[in-house]
């Protein structure tokens, strides 16, 4: 753990638009942010929400209470350039324990520009949450006057171009494992790593895209079928993907995960909302309706497809949260396509969701048959 000695020059405060302060120390980076607050209740895995860009312009409350305690390894990250906003935590250890473990939390941290806070009441945070939503906050030194942090807070506007930030700029590929069976073109709109791995282990040779990419462009490229990906902010933000998808309706088979779930019901005219507080975690139940059959699955968004705006617009629910009764999955009455709201790459179950990339498969081989 950190010591008392090591906190003494470290002090941060959390402050909110109504002018409620937490205060806590710092780690990582020092940086002073002014982000969205929203919570996790994943008990293992900070190095994968770390690097997930879906967390572009966020400040994540772990609630699980000691983080930083197996360290940071060269293998597990979801990205290259970790873009999270801010971390908070109960308890932060600086002296990690793994065989893997190449560098602490708080030096990648420091790195990314990333910053931390520790030894808040992550409960009471994450009840106030829970119970007023997510929220702006402003992660500042704790001698910036209150008055001038919510002067700045209240002013400040949250930026509506967060996929163009982390969407690759080129076009890259992603070999299959074995033998190749599919190509696949990726629509990048913050793609996690472990997505191509489990695409390119079911033999799928990948071309990733920028989120923008024309789909003249992607049609040339003669695919089997179309991956749209997760990714950070209002699907609503994401026109270029949503018209590109939308042209492409029908012609090749196509797959979309979490934020490309949300882009494909756009795509045909259904309607997103965003949700009080979102589903951030490891253990989300999720029943399919044509089985019945429960997944255990891995979350992250904050929006969610509108229920009602499916029934005209050829679009089925496939999938229900049986939380909170929200939309995980949809698929479309006569085209090849689907979406589903979780991760099933993530594999809390560990193979709950398997199914679904074999189901992507399966209409890939249809259409080349």
């Amino acid at each position: 753990m950190m010591t008392e000695k090591d906190r003494t020059d470290l002090t941060r405060k959390i402050i909110f638009e109504d002018g409620t302060v937490f205060r806590g120390y710092g780690f990582g980076s020092s940086s002073e942010k002014k982000l969205e607050l929203v919570f996790n209740t994943s008990m293992a895995g900070y190095q994968e929400i770390l690097s997930d860009p879906s967390y572009t312009g966020q400040a994540v409350v772990m609630t699980y209470t000691v983080i930083g305690n197996y360290g940071i390894n060269d293998d597990d990250f979801e990205t290259e350039t970790p873009s999270l906003g801010a971390l908070i935590v109960r308890d932060y250890t600086d002296e990690p324990s793994n065989f893997r473990c190449s560098r602490t939390l708080s030096e990648i941290m420091e790195k990314y520009d990333i910053t931390g806070v520790c030894g808040i009441d992550t409960r009471l945070l994450t009840r106030r949450i829970r119970d007023y939503g997510s929220s702006r906050v402003m992660i500042t030194d704790n001698s910036t006057p209150d008055a001038e942090a919510l002067s700045a807070l209240r002013g400040y506007s949250f930026p509506a171009d967060q996929v163009r930030q982390v969407s690759t700029r080129k076009v890259y590929e992603v070999a299959p494992s074995g033998t190749e069976a599919f190509s696949v073109v990726a629509i990048d709109c913050g793609i996690k790593k472990n997505i191509l791995r489990q695409l390119s282990a079911m033999g799928c040779r990948v071309t990733v895209v920028p989120y923008d990419s024309d789909p003249e462009f992607i049609s040339s490229l003669s695919p089997d079928g179309l991956f749209i990906s997760n990714g950070p902010g209002d699907p609503e933000d994401v026109m270029p993907a949503i018209d590109t998808v939308r042209r492409l309706h029908g012609r090749i088979p196509a797959f979309g995960i979490c934020l490309g779930h949300q882009i494909l019901a756009l795509s045909y005219g259904a309607r997103t909302y965003k949700l009080k507080f979102g589903h951030r975690g490891g253990n989300h139940p999720v029943r399919s309706l044509s089985t019945g059959r429960v997944d255990i699955t891995s979350q992250n968004h904050s929006y969610a497809v509108e229920e009602n705006s499916l029934k005209t617009v050829g679009l089925k629910v496939t999938h229900i949260n049986i939380l909170d009764n929200t939309v995980e999955g949809i698929e479309h009455v006569s085209d090849p396509s689907f979406g589903i709201q979780y991760h099933p790459e993530s594999a809390p179950g560990p193979n709950d969701s398997i199914y679904l990339f074999r189901k992507f498969l399966g209409l890939m081989e249809r259409r080349k048959s």
